[in-house]
């Protein structure tokens, strides 16, 4: 199979990226970016980001989660604790996050250090979820092999019934993760590939370091 991509083009001209005019704290850019992007976005799911984690394997893997709260401290989301994406958490908490907002031509990178929120926090948005979504944090040992699709119905079933008229708490292996961020990149398409990008920089007196990137 020989499929060549190499006439794949665009042209990237909705908007710019002036350094000027940036704010001091990436965090009042991100919230700007995700207003418009959710208001001019169509379709776009906003707050879908792409993790990446380095594996107990000693390889880099990236999925998509996502974002269920931004604060001036960092980026928060929510999986089952004894997951991949949980075990490479526990064993190196580097991470990097990525949004692609193809619709505005944006892509938003942080990098960070992942951990885990307090408990009652987790408890709080896990009361706010669907009854569905509760009984599936329950029913999926999430990453682990399982025998057939059957399996999974089954195991859905059986804590539909435990839980009947009951309360349907939150698993202790479920819950959130905080990422604080130490860099964050916003890149802004512009004509000829010659792209906007500008980065913050965390310094050790807690403020941000802004550069423009080459593109």
């Amino acid at each position: 199979m020989d499929n060549d991509l190499s006439n794949y083009r665009k042209i990237y001209k909705k908007s710019e990226l002036s350094k000027k005019e940036v704010p001091e704290n990436p965090i009042e850019l991100f919230q700007k970016w995700f207003f418009e992007v959710d208001e001019f976005g169509g379709d776009t799911e906003a707050n879908a980001m792409t993790i990446a984690t380095i594996g107990l394997d000693g390889f880099p893997k990236s999925r998509v989660v996502l974002l269920k709260k931004y604060t001036w401290e960092g980026f928060i989301f929510y999986t089952n604790y004894n997951s991949e994406k949980g075990k490479s958490i526990d064993n190196n908490p580097n991470v990097c996050l990525s949004f692609f907002w193809n619709n505005i031509e944006r892509q938003v990178i942080i990098t960070g250090k992942a951990e885990k929120i307090a408990k009652n926090l987790s408890d709080g948005y896990f009361e706010s979820r669907p009854d569905g979504s509760k009984l599936g944090a329950w029913a999926s040992d999430q990453s682990e092999p399982v025998p057939s699709r059957k399996y999974l119905d089954d195991r859905l079933a059986s804590f539909e019934k435990q839980f009947e008229n009951k309360e349907i708490t939150r698993p202790k292996n479920w819950g959130g993760y905080i990422v604080k961020p130490v860099s964050i990149e916003f890149w802004q398409g512009r004509p000829n590939r010659m792209h906007d990008r500008i980065k913050y920089t965390l310094q050790e007196n807690f403020d941000w370091k802004i550069e423009r990137l080459a593109p």
